[in-house]
């Protein structure tokens, strides 16, 4: 499907979502922590997990 042929909301809709996406990849990454875990970010993915223990936030 081309993007000329989608409604203008639509159109408009995949612009906003492009410069939201180029903004975020612009962004500095987020620094280092040093002496933390290893692995996925636990506030980001909801959950703590440390010695076999999950804790739900």
């Amino acid at each position: 499907m081309d993007r000329n042929s989608l409604p203008p909301a639509a159109q408009r809709a995949l612009a906003e979502a492009e410069a939201r996406r180029k903004e975020a990849d612009a962004k500095a990454p987020l620094p280092t922590e040093l002496g933390g875990r290893k692995g996925p970010e636990p506030v980001r993915y909801g959950d703590w997990e440390k010695k076999g223990l999950a804790i739900d936030f």
